[in-house]
């Protein structure tokens, strides 16, 4: 079901070595010689090193075989239910998030969702912002809402702060693990983390005693969950794009300096305005 209304952004234009080396022609160094050399045209006029163009609307050749259209950059928020695979494609019966989104063109789930997990997805043929991402390296923060069969105290909870050791050997990082609620004989709990091992937070929880009976992620790095309900799905804005991509500016306030009070011997003397009148006085009784 889809919520809202459709925001899809253009792409821009890149340099040609570029859009040559992520059509598959090589490195981008590579790419530069087949300019250099006059292998490439653009709009049927030979292309210079340093020029750009954009592939939804200009016709980029080398040796005479153009290259690919571009598809328009899509970026989609999905509520994903329980029981429906993280995956583009299916290699069983079983229905799949790109299933639930019935526009034309690629899109891929980025980051995972176990099987029996649910909540935010984010689809998208964006290849840069999905390694972007997903790699280790950039540690985007993944916020869930965790129902645990057994009300853990404290020293699980830090436990689970600190890092556990898995069944591997790995260790997990350090991560923002809080209670909010009861729930029956067991509790809600709010796990933020960098790091995403398969089926991670159902390990660790059984690891400590605290076996995860739901999980329900809110958000991935700046984007959330927000108002989705089950197999919802939304276009995002531009801002939550460029947010996305670190390229938002935000308005930082300006820090007050704290002013050193003067010394009275160093204010200086200001001259008393002169009196055009004279003060009224009071009839003596």
């Amino acid at each position: 079901m889809k919520i809202a209304n459709s925001v899809i952004i253009r792409p821009m234009e890149e340099r040609l070595q570029k859009l040559l080396a992520h059509a598959g022609y090589g490195s981008r160094r590579a790419c530069e010689e087949f300019i250099v050399a006059g292998r490439v045209r653009v709009n049927g006029q030979i292309a210079t090193l340093g020029q750009k163009a954009d592939l939804s609307v200009d016709k980029v050749t080398l040796d005479g075989k153009a290259l690919p259209k571009a598809e328009a950059l899509t970026y989609i928020a999905l509520y994903k239910p329980r029981n429906v695979l993280s995956a583009a494609e299916g290699q069983d019966e079983r229905q799949t998030v790109r299933d639930l989104i019935p526009l034309e063109g690629h899109l891929y789930p980025v980051g995972r969702l176990d099987y029996d997990s649910e909540g935010l997805i984010l689809m998208t043929n964006d290849g840069d912002l999905t390694n972007k991402l997903t790699h280790p390296k950039f540690g985007h923060e993944k916020e869930y809402r965790v129902l645990i069969a057994r009300r853990p105290d404290e020293k699980q909870l830090e436990t689970w702060r600190r890092g556990v050791v898995l069944e591997d050997g790995d260790k997990t990082a350090p991560a923002d693990v809080s209670f909010l609620s009861t729930a029956g004989k067991g509790a809600w709990i709010r796990v933020v983390m960098g790091e995403g091992k398969k089926r991670q937070i159902r390990e660790v929880g059984r690891l400590l005693g605290l076996p995860v009976v739901k999980i329900i992620r809110l958000r991935i790095g700046t984007l959330r969950l927000g108002h989705l309900k089950p197999r919802e799905w939304r276009h995002l804005t531009s801002e939550e794009v460029a947010e996305l991509k670190g390229e938002a500016k935000t308005f930082t306030p300006m820090k007050r300096t704290a002013r050193k009070p003067l010394n009275p011997k160093d204010k200086p003397k200001r001259p008393l305005p002169k009196r055009t009148d004279k003060p009224s006085r009071k009839p003596s009784p």
